[in-house]
């Protein structure tokens, strides 16, 4: 199983080129992943239609089955869509949020170039991933946010910390080999 998620157990004498390669790959996955819901915040208004389009068109996967998760669709969308005619400044916010994102992506060159030097990045964004869920908790009830929608966003943490975890995993025997003093010549 944890070799079907890359989660290959690293030996101590495991060539560390090969280690590296895993780890950056696990990373460019991340930062990727990262960058993308980070531009996703940008254009809201568009993207709401797009989903209020495909749950209730001529498919309609969501209105026949689901037809709160339908409701809640539109709802947001014409939220979206009636605070951008009438206070655009608000989308601000949205801005902020996405540039965020393309922050932390690139606070991650850092352990691109030298994951063992700058593990404690990757330790950080662990944190922040599980940060999520209580933020989910506690502002999605203050907020109106339906339950189902705030475990898609506890998701979002829940399946940002398994590449992270992978690396960490990977990175231990990088990490305890540049612990140890070099040897005396």
């Amino acid at each position: 199983m944890l070799g079907m998620l890359g989660m290959e157990v690293y030996e101590m004498d495991g060539d560390p080129a090969v280690i590296l390669r895993k780890v950056r790959r696990w990373l460019w996955f991340f930062l990727v992943c990262l960058v993308l819901s980070g531009l996703t915040a940008f254009p809201l208004e568009t993207e709401t239609r797009w989903l209020v389009d495909f749950a209730s068109g001529p498919a309609a996967p969501l209105s026949d089955r689901v037809p709160a998760a339908t409701a809640w669709l539109e709802r947001v969308h014409t939220g979206v869509a009636e605070t951008n005619g009438r206070y655009p400044f608000l989308a601000y916010g949205t801005d902020w949020l996405a540039f965020a994102h393309l922050v932390i992506a690139a606070a991650f060159w850092g352990p691109l170039k030298d994951p063992v030097r700058n593990i404690w990045v990757i330790r950080w964004a662990v944190l922040a991933c599980g940060a999520v869920i209580p933020l989910a908790l506690i502002c999605g009830p203050l907020r109106g946010i339906p339950v189902a929608w705030r475990f898609i966003d506890m998701s979002f943490g829940v399946f940002g910390v398994i590449p992270l975890l992978i690396v960490l995993r990977a990175l231990r025997p990088l990490e305890r080999a540049s612990r140890e003093p070099a040897p005396a010549l």
